[in-house]
């Protein structure tokens, strides 16, 4: 095992013992990737847009979306860590979990495009989404970021929009999709 490998595992707080046979596979043969990942991994964690508590939460989002215990534990860990509260790592749980049942419900409603789907109520509560331990606008970041990764364009629009109003910068939400992309490449390894 190589060092970047190793490097690459502290990043997000896993020891170099873990072991991941596609990870050690890939850094047996072609360490390339290997050292594209971990520089990747490590610019993902320090963009100027996003704090390394912001940055490590949206991490945490995409191990929760991905239901990998792995990396929930290691980043959960490092989001405390980085100044994290238990509030705020819980809501990143409960906003992924509410964004899972919306974005299912939203895409049927864009795919089916009939007008009574479009017209009816959700009828799903929400209620996390009006006073967040978050605040609003990393919590809509986050939503984005979730949406983005479950491939519903009516919520990743209407998010993004949201994440503008809210005072964010097109510069802050490409990184944050980048971090996104990043980490759910990196959890396919694990």
């Amino acid at each position: 095992m190589s060092e970047t490998r190793d490097n690459l595992l502290a990043e997000i707080n896993l020891p170099a013992t873990s072991q991941f046979p596609l990870l050690d596979q890939l850094d047996a043969t072609d360490n390339r990737y290997i050292k594209d990942l971990k520089i990747n991994v490590s610019n993902a964690l320090k963009y100027a847009t996003l704090t390394e508590k912001e940055a490590v939460l949206l991490a945490l989002a995409v191990s929760v979306n991905q239901k990998h215990d792995i990396t929930i534990d290691s980043l959960t860990e490092l989001a405390k860590s980085k100044g994290a509260t238990e509030a705020e790592i819980n809501e990143i749980h409960a906003l992924t979990s509410l964004l899972n049942a919306n974005n299912v419900f939203y895409r049927f409603k864009h795919f089916v495009g009939k007008e009574f789907y479009n017209t009816a109520p959700a009828g799903i509560r929400m209620s996390i989404m009006m006073n967040p331990v978050l605040g609003k606008e990393f919590f809509e970041l986050a939503s984005l970021t979730v949406s983005a990764i479950n491939g519903c364009e009516m919520c990743v629009k209407s998010h993004e929009q949201s994440v503008i109003n809210h005072g964010a910068t097109e510069a802050r939400i490409m990184d944050a999709i980048r971090l996104t992309a990043i980490f759910k490449s990196l959890i396919v390894l694990l």
